[in-house]
């Protein structure tokens, strides 16, 4: 009888864990459902970064495809500048949401996350690698989005 039990209960778990959804996919969810395809926004990286004094970068985005990354005094981020490795990896929503995906499930101790109301992207993320260690943290925030066409 303790068997029969078990194995009702574990299939009812089962069955309750299997359709839940995460606050990331509802969200995600929500960016897609949106279809947003040329789209402005400003994007900040905050670390212990030589980059501090670039952001926030606006950034513009059409077809999935970046059409332009520039600096705040104006200045165009190409891809011969130093960091334009780590911008590029951000510089789409579609981007954010893989960094966010990949935070989540890497060794991250702890992530912290708000989402847009409106269009679902992670409008602020901060991502502690090591709790106990100093200087491993990165934030990012999304802000100033508009649509575009």
């Amino acid at each position: 009888m303790k068997k029969i039990i078990l194995l009702m209960l574990a299939f009812i778990l089962a069955a309750c864990s299997a359709g839940a959804t995460t606050e990331f996919d509802k969200n995600l969810a929500k960016w897609n459902e949106a279809n947003i395809s040329h789209y402005r926004y400003s994007l900040f990286i905050g670390c212990f970064c030589a980059f501090r004094d670039q952001m926030p970068l606006t950034i513009e985005v059409k077809g999935g495809e970046v059409v332009s990354m520039i600096r705040p005094d104006g200045t165009t981020v190409n891809s011969t500048d130093p960091s334009y490795d780590i911008f590029e990896s951000y510089a789409t929503i579609d981007r954010v949401f893989l960094k966010l995906e990949a935070d989540q499930t890497g060794d991250a101790d702890e992530v912290a996350v708000t989402y847009d109301p409106t269009y679902g992207f992670p409008a602020n993320v901060a991502v502690d690698y090591i709790k106990e260690a100093v200087d491993d943290e990165i934030s990012y925030q999304v802000s100033n989005f508009e649509m575009l066409e």
